[in-house]
């Protein structure tokens, strides 16, 4: 099944808009570059026109908030045979990345700038080069999808390789030109489990989720300790993990740059700001943007499902304020909101943990 697009004006007198063509795919990586959220709202951009040790030349390379690399190739005029074959080639080269390799092609992608602090400032949490490159994913961003492509890639998705399609048409209205684009396969947010390492290995999983708890303008730890509540928002990469937690789960939180302030028990599916209820001060039963004073809670993106703040409510077993927050070396950490890790890390960081909160009863 071929993949169409169609735009149509409102009003009375829907009319379908014109089919358009750009002058090249090159106009639209320029445009991907300039606005990468036409990709996603949850990848950094950190490469271009790089070549591989094969003699390849990658058109992008972005990075995922829990290091995770993107392959994005554009299919030009290239069959779907060589396009997918191509970008398969890369990624086997992209697999073996190391964490300074991937430093150096930011470093040419945007000279003088530090991938280390560009990444902070982009996703609000360090770099974890344990995580750095556990995975990657490619994307083939083509303007038709053809019988073919679909096919293919189809196939390869089904069997597990992390591969997908993002099919782009243009459409005028009076002198405009407007970019639609689509996902061949509905892309999943929860993200894989994290390693140990690059290569780490796993063991069966403790029961215990980790999660994290960003602070700053958008959330506040002294908010979701007075009402019992983790939450995430900005964007479906971050809240979606989320619906991992189920009523009874246990879950220990970290708070990034701090370190781990909170272990609790689950008790509620996860809602979005509008729909999840808290008491004010008066013992009113409102929304969470009513009652919490201490953030803003992405207040601007109530109304978009998808990026709007996403809370889970939690009953406290014991806490820390941020200053007191256990911070130790060799202590587990990863950029996802919640996680299921399978790392040996998450066993003797769950062990070590159970020593520090003084509330704890597991």
């Amino acid at each position: 099944m071929t993949l169409h697009h169609a735009i149509w004006t409102v009003g009375q007198k829907p009319e379908l808009l014109a089919r358009a063509v750009l002058p090249s795919e090159k106009q639209l990586e320029d445009m991907i570059v300039a606005a990468p959220q036409i990709l996603s709202d949850s990848w950094m951009l950190i490469g271009r026109q790089e070549r591989t040790a094969h003699g390849g030349i990658i058109d992008l390379l972005a990075i995922q908030p829990d290091g995770a690399l993107v392959l994005i190739e554009l299919k030009r005029d290239r069959t779907p045979r060589d396009v997918i074959a191509q970008a398969l080639d890369y990624a086997s080269w992209v697999e073996v990345l190391k964490p300074e390799d991937i430093a150096a092609i930011y470093g040419r992608f945007a000279p003088g700038r530090n991938l280390a602090g560009d990444f902070l400032a982009r996703f609000g949490a360090e770099l974890d080069e344990e995580a750095l490159n556990h995975t990657h994913e490619v994307v083939i961003v083509a303007a038709e999808l053809d019988a073919d492509s679909e096919r293919i890639v189809g196939y390869l998705a089904d069997r597990g390789i992390a591969i997908n399609v993002l099919c782009f048409q243009v459409f005028t209205q009076g002198g405009q030109q407007l970019l639609s684009r689509a996902w061949l396969k509905d892309r999943v947010e929860a993200p894989p489990e994290p390693p140990s390492g690059p290569k780490g290995p796993k063991e069966p999983w403790n029961g215990e989720f980790y999660a994290s708890f960003g602070v700053g303008p958008n959330r506040s730890w002294d908010d979701a300790v007075r009402h019992g509540f983790i939450s995430a928002g900005g964007a479906s990469w971050y809240s979606k993990t989320l619906g991992l937690l189920k009523p009874g789960d246990r879950v220990w939180v970290k708070s990034p740059n701090h370190g781990f302030v909170g272990v609790g028990q689950v008790i509620g599916a996860a809602e979005p700001a509008e729909a999840f209820k808290l008491k004010n001060e008066a013992g009113e039963e409102v929304t969470a943007l009513e009652a919490l004073k201490g953030a803003n809670y992405h207040r601007d993106l109530a109304d978009d499902p998808d990026r709007c703040e996403w809370f889970v409510p939690v009953r406290w077993a014991a806490t820390v304020p941020l200053d007191k927050a256990i911070k130790e070396i060799g202590l587990f950490g990863n950029q996802n909101t919640v996680c299921r890790p399978t790392a040996p890390k998450w066993r003797t960081t769950v062990e070590r943990l159970k020593t520090h909160f003084p509330g704890f009863d597991g």
